[in-house]
């Protein structure tokens, strides 16, 4: 039963964009260590952990709030990521992975999130 989650893409995604965003973090001022960075770095990490929890949730509702959860949690890093560019921190070029993955993420969340209404 241990690490069921580790077999769903959304979630293989959501490890990998945690890894491209830590690249980013680490070319981001100093001064911003105690708030942008550790703001990108808890909306990242909160992706892939709360498709995980959400595996192990005894209802099809509770599994769906925590999608909903790992859902906001994109939106918010997007958000961060475009902070980012606009204070011209990185390129935009540098972040292309990172926002790529972001959006299939979104999409694959987006389409459990569908499924799992339905079959309620």
């Amino acid at each position: 039963m241990s690490g069921l989650y580790r077999k769903l893409i959304v979630w293989q995604k959501a490890m990998q964009l945690v890894e491209e965003v830590h690249q980013i973090t680490k070319r981001l001022p100093v001064y911003e260590k105690a708030n942008l960075i550790d703001q990108i770095s808890r909306s990242s990490i909160s992706i892939p952990s709360n498709i995980a929890e959400g595996q192990y949730r005894f209802s099809k509702n509770q599994n769906k709030q925590f999608l909903r959860i790992a859902y906001g949690s994109c939106a918010e890093l997007d958000t961060q990521l475009t902070i980012v560019k606009r204070l011209g921190y990185v390129e935009e070029h540098e972040i292309d992975t990172c926002e790529k993955l972001l959006d299939e993420i979104m999409r694959m969340l987006n389409s459990m999130l569908k499924h799992t209404s339905r079959s309620l």
